[in-house]
């Protein structure tokens, strides 16, 4: 089995229901735990271009501003159930949700 880790950059205030879908989509479990996940709080800059409707900011004009990065792990085969649940809870647009290959010897 191929096991991912996965990194999410949201808004602080969406931190909980991120990692609730995590959950409920079968990631973050750890041998004998469920719902393991980190976060912590990072700054983001975006540009919402012409079309784009943006959840913070305004269209043409460089943002930044505070966001958190949440990572947590799944298996490969529940990658597109979490992919889905979170953006289903994400607020943005276009959430940036990024899955990495984990090396496990």
């Amino acid at each position: 089995m191929v096991r991912l880790k996965i990194e999410i950059a949201v808004p602080e205030s969406h931190v909980e229901q991120v990692i609730d879908a995590l959950h409920t989509a079968g990631a973050g479990r750890v041998g004998e735990y469920a719902r393991c996940a980190s976060w912590w709080p990072v700054s983001g800059t975006w540009l919402p271009l012409p079309g784009a409707q943006p959840y913070d900011g305004e269209v043409g004009v460089v943002q930044r501003g505070a966001e958190c990065r949440v990572e947590s792990v799944c298996e490969q085969e529940q990658a597109r159930a979490v992919l889905e649940a979170v953006r289903a809870a994400h607020p943005y647009e276009e959430a940036v949700i990024n899955f990495l290959p984990l090396y496990e010897p």
